[in-house]
């Protein structure tokens, strides 16, 4: 008993010093007649001999405990945990084997061998469907191993790394409630919420792991980002723009979140979001600039604010920084088309597309690429240039409807109606649920000759989609633009009827009405819309511009449009309708205000320019409305009469002062 209470008093560094070696070198005398009470008492001697790190010693004494008492599984156990740690793997496992052949529910020998089959079940060079065995073992072991017992829960770390095992093997639900309840009781662990959020969506659970960041978010902000993604991913742009607003309040330099904070905002759509993306593009670009996805976001964004100079300034960064990446090509296109300059899209992209044939990733920017360069030469007239380039972007990508749509339209510019309608015919029957091919089709036929034949293909899908408005209004348009107005009416009559909830038909009734000069009954196609939805801003505006138009009740006429604007409060048409009724009104200064938003706004649309000019030149400012009336003769050219603004540009020139 002596030397009992000399270990006690010395502790381990005593044992180091005074008792270390002779007790590795042979096996102690006996000292009772208990062997059981002197296996532990070489259990205890190992576990102090492991403790000052003389491993060989602590082995030595739990092989001597083991031949003391070979009924007791934990002591093979903290020999197999003990070889473990000194990764003699084969040891190891013959250690915890050996627990669980005396106690087969040995949690430790489970552990043991689990972390073992673990670590085979994870090394990238073994054979696949060797680590898929030693998966299914690490997992079995370990659920032993973190087993819940009466009054004892297995330790935390043993419990991750089931959860992450769950995770390898496929098996979401297992791992969920285990990192859920690892989540809530390690607040600390960082990796944990990710694990978990990971194995919901996974799980194809994404609306739990929503609804599990929803509550935790809040206490910890750092979720806010994992939120947004989720959210973004399930196309819920506006809650995801909001979370990531969330997560730039607590990482408010952060480029990353900034951009993807712009991305959401732009995909929410909007005048308001799309000015917001702009300006968190600004910031992040002042962090990074040469992040090439924040350059392209920032080109679009500048583009869709209508700052042009700076859309074209931020694409051509893009292009110089990397010339292999055509995302600056195709912002460049983009921002060149809203001009008009169609010339300088082929002079971008001919020789872009040519480099990119040759390239790696060819299909991805020739996809981007080639519509661009297909719509421009449409646009000047060079057919066959456009109907080649779509033919080769329908090669890359047969299965693309619009494509297929782009190459009928060509063929039709062309006067080439055979080739489109079988084009069309083609894109019918991939796409049977497309109405746009079947109006293609029927467009093909009647520009050939054959009304009839056309109008059939409409007629026939109004009547078996007779539930379809859309079918119903595209025939209507068809009967239109035969010139067969009598019939379009009735169309129109009809879907009123079939879809009394539906404000569309009364809308085009009345827009077709007023092309023929029917203001009355326009006018009361117009309010059976909005008998229909009091908020269709389309019918708002339509009936405000036609009253406005005609200078009649001017006063009415403002207030339609007024409420059209209230509802889409930067709508560059309605903005122009406006404008329009105040100077009927003679009300200039309001005029000029809502014509020039709408100008800056549809630089292209001739009518809004030649409005503008109309307003300025009332105002004196002469020269202002000569560029304006300019602007019209370049723009599309759509509803206006060119001679007629040809000489009020001569007129305004003579009014010059003379210099």
């Amino acid at each position: 008993m002596k030397v009992l209470v000399l270990v006690a008093l010395l502790g381990v560094s005593g044992v180091a010093n005074a008792a270390q070696a002779q007790r590795a070198a042979a096996p102690p005398s006996p000292r009772s007649a208990d062997p059981r009470a002197d296996a532990y008492e070489q259990y205890l001697l190992a576990q102090r001999l492991d403790a000052a790190r003389d491993r060989e010693g602590a082995i030595a004494a739990l092989k001597r405990a083991m031949a003391l008492d070979g009924t007791s599984a934990e002591l093979p156990a903290a020999l197999a945990d003990l070889y473990f740690d000194m990764d003699r793997t084969a040891e190891a496992t013959e250690a915890a084997e050996r627990a669980l052949t005396i106690d087969a529910a040995n949690r430790d020998a489970h552990r043991v061998l689990g972390m073992l089959f673990a670590a085979a079940a994870t090394d990238s060079k073994g054979a696949r469907e060797a680590r898929q065995g030693y998966l299914k073992s690490a997992i079995a072991h370990l659920e032993q191993a973190a087993a819940e017992r009466p009054g004892l829960q297995a330790d935390a770390n043993l419990r991750a790394m089931l959860a992450r095992l769950h995770i390898l093997n496929g098996d979401y639900e297992k791992a969920i409630p285990l990192l859920s309840e690892l989540v809530r009781q390690e607040e600390g662990w960082q990796e944990g919420p990710g694990l978990l959020v990971d194995a919901y969506v996974s799980a194809g659970r994404t609306a739990d792991a929503i609804a599990w960041l929803q509550q935790a978010a809040p206490e910890n902000p750092a979720l806010y980002a994992t939120l947004a993604d989720l959210y973004g991913r399930e196309r819920r742009y506006d809650d995801a723009a909001k979370a990531y607003e969330e997560a730039l309040r607590i990482s408010s330099r952060s480029f990353d979140l900034r951009v993807r904070y712009a991305s959401m905002l732009m995909n929410t759509g909007g005048v308001d979001n799309v000015l917001k993306a702009r300006g968190a593009l600004r910031e992040a670009i002042q962090i990074r600039g040469t992040d090439e996805r924040a350059l392209y976001l920032l080109s679009t964004a500048e583009r869709l604010t209508h700052e042009l100079d700076a859309a074209e300034s931020v694409a051509r960064k893009l292009m110089a920084q990397n010339a292999r990446n055509p995302r600056g090509y195709y912002a460049l296109a983009e921002v060149l088309e809203q001009r008009q300059q169609y010339q300088a899209v082929i002079d971008a992209l001919a020789p872009a597309v040519s480099q990119f044939r040759s390239g790696q990733n060819a299909s991805f920017a020739l996809g981007l690429l080639l519509p661009h360069l297909g719509f421009s030469y449409q646009q000047l007239g060079r057919f066959d240039q456009a109907i080649s380039t779509f033919e080769e972007a329908q090669k890359l990508a047969p299965e693309d409807g619009t494509i297929a749509g782009f190459l009928i339209q060509a063929n039709l510019s062309a006067r080439r109606y055979g080739p489109a309608i079988e084009i069309a015919r083609a894109a019918r029957a991939a796409h049977p649920k497309e109405l746009r091919f079947a109006r293609l089709e029927s467009q093909a036929l009647r520009d050939s000759g054959k009304v009839d034949e056309g109008l059939a293909i409409l007629e026939d899908l109004a009547r078996s989609d007779a539930d379809d408005a859309d079918a119903h209004l595209a025939l209507a348009r068809a009967y239109a633009d035969a010139n067969r107005s009598p019939q379009a009416v009735r169309t129109l009559q009809e879907a009123q009827t079939r879809f009394p909830a539906d404000p569309t038909p009364s809308f085009e009734l009345g827009a077709m009405l007023e092309k023929q000069k029917k203001y009355a009954d326009a006018e009361s196609a117009f309010k059976q819309a909005l008998q229909r939805d009091p908020q269709h801003a389309p019918s708002l505006n339509y009936l405000g511009y036609m009253l406005a138009e005609r200078g009649e009740r001017l006063t009415e006429s403002v207030t339609y449009i007024k409420k059209a604007l209230e509802i889409e409060p930067n709508n560059g048409s309605y903005l122009d309708s406006l404008g329009w009724a105040y100077f009927k009104d003679g009300q200039l200064e309001l005029a000029e205000e809502h014509l020039k938003k709408a100008a800056s706004q549809l630089a292209t649309n001739s009518v809004i320019q030649d409005h503008y000019g109309d307003v300025l030149f009332k105002m004196g400012r002469l020269q202002d409305a000569i560029d304006a009336w300019t602007r019209a003769l370049s723009g599309d050219v759509d509803d206006v009469d060119r001679d007629s603004v040809d000489r009020k540009i001569r007129s305004a020139r003579q009014k010059l002062p003379k210099k």
